[in-house]
């Protein structure tokens, strides 16, 4: 116990304690050369403590209204995309996609922040006494969940801060979530043409709703609850499908001898999968209501397909330090970014069309994975 207070404390106490933390948990496991700046490492602890606090301003300053009426239309746009391509499954019962489709329709959408702010008000934060802050804090969130117990669910509370860099699908509550802090560019830029945000953004969102079909989220019904309402043979159907793309990111190594685990990462590949179809769908659904000058432009010599795909690359570009890509191969439910892009196109044959690959390489090739 006395272990565990000290290493879960490390980095609010005396420099000898951030240092040997570093030492371990940066330079051994992650082989990081240097710590990340104080001010970086304090910006991340309070968005922690004090996120929904703290993001009322960033909030102002970073998502216009525009913003956020803007991506409601794609979200709007990716869940009809989602419902029109359950609907044309060829391996689906029509009882298991009246199941999928209900769930789909009740589906809550939160975009950008709260509609209910956290109050802190009985958080006490004193300027001089870093590890006593974080101890109220613990003992505030304690505190504030278990005056929950024995009251309705409030739907409308958030697991993630507005500032965040993330998106996440809760089975439990059956919604989408996508904070203010994803929707910058490069994941989002409400002035950019339709090709890069679906592609994008528009893949997240897809990606985030494909959750509520994957591998476990599958198992929960429209209103939350953990039920079965799919037919066996379709089960098997889709593990027949989930198969196919485990043992395709088994052979995958992000460093040399270092596989992944496709089904460690199988719920998020699915996802990848899944969102990588229905956004382009979505596009060319946009694109058609545009018109046939829409669909043929070129921006900067590229087609609307080839941008489309390139938005997609451009937001998991990343460095990963060799140590790091081992620890993450072993624990990460996410594939590397290379694979999370490679692993998916090349599973999907509009991207083989868009830049003219010939059938049967790497990435066009004969035999491929699909779920949704």
């Amino acid at each position: 116990m006395r272990w565990h207070l000290l290493n879960s404390s490390a980095n609010s106490l005396a420099q000898p304690f951030i240092d040997e933390n570093f030492e371990f948990n940066g330079r051994t496991l992650s082989g990081q050369k240097e710590q990340a700046p104080l001010w970086r490492r304090c910006t991340q602890s309070t968005d922690m403590a004090l996120g929904e606090a703290i993001g009322q301003d960033w909030v102002n300053a970073n998502f216009p209204p525009a913003a956020k009426q803007n991506m409601k239309l794609l979200v709007t746009d990716l869940e009809t995309s989602l419902g029109q391509d359950i609907k044309s499954l060829d391996w689906m019962s029509p009882s298991t996609k009246a199941e999928a489709a209900k769930k789909l329709a009740a589906f809550r959408d939160k975009i950008g922040y709260p509609e209910n702010w956290r109050d802190y008000a009985k958080l006490d934060v004193k300027r001089d006494d870093r590890f006593g802050n974080g101890r109220r804090t613990a003992v505030f969130n304690r505190n504030r969940n278990l005056d929950k117990i024995g009251k309705p669910v409030d739907e409308k509370e958030w697991s993630m801060t507005p500032p965040t860099v993330n998106a996440y699908y809760s089975p439990s509550n059956n919604d989408i979530n996508f904070p203010a802090g994803i929707l910058q560019p490069p994941f989002y830029d409400f002035k950019i043409d339709p090709a890069v945000n679906f592609g994008a953004i528009g893949v997240v969102i897809g990606h985030e709703m494909t959750h509520g079909f994957d591998d476990q989220g599958s198992k929960y019904d429209a209103q939350g609850n953990v039920k079965s309402w799919w037919t066996d043979e379709d089960r098997t159907k889709f593990n027949e499908r989930t198969e196919c793309e485990a043992k395709e990111f088994d052979s995958f190594e992000p460093t040399p001898g270092t596989h992944l685990n496709g089904y460690l990462t199988l719920g998020e590949n699915t996802a990848d999968n899944g969102g990588l179809h229905v956004a382009y769908a979505a596009l060319h659904t946009e694109l058609a209501k545009q018109g046939a000058a829409a669909e043929s432009k070129k921006i900067d010599g590229y087609t609307q397909d080839q941008r489309y795909f390139l938005g997609y690359a451009q937001v998991w570009c990343e460095n990963t330090r060799p140590e790091y890509a081992q620890v993450l191969a072993r624990t990460d439910p996410h594939s590397p970014g290379q694979f999370r892009v490679n692993g998916e196109v090349q599973n999907f044959e509009k991207f083989g069309e868009a830049f003219g690959c010939k059938k049967g390489t790497p990435m066009y090739p004969v035999n491929s994975c699909r779920v949704w």
